[in-house]
């Protein structure tokens, strides 16, 4: 599973053996907290976070949208992804 970025003890994944029939999503892991969040929208898909990390989540990929969207295509195309910088 690459993880994409880290930052604030938050992980963001994407998972490569999803079926490619779901909308682009990232996954953001936070201790036992997991979100899947729709990389057009940023709306939540499933999951729970606390709303601190969820927002920080969110500003992150408001920032980088099309470097994730990017990453989401490499790996739905068998390719490995960039890394992402982190929130700062």
């Amino acid at each position: 599973m690459p993880k994409l970025s880290e930052f604030f003890g938050i992980q963001i994944l994407l998972r490569p053996r999803e079926d490619s029939r779901h909308v682009p999503h990232f996954h953001a892991i936070y201790g036992d907290e997991e979100v899947s969040v729709e990389i057009s929208t940023l709306q939540v898909l499933a999951g729970r976070m606390g709303s601190r990390p969820l927002a920080l989540v969110i500003e992150w990929a408001f920032q980088y949208r099309p470097e994730i969207q990017a990453a989401w295509d490499a790996v739905q195309a068998g390719r490995k992804p960039n890394k992402i910088e982190p929130l700062r």
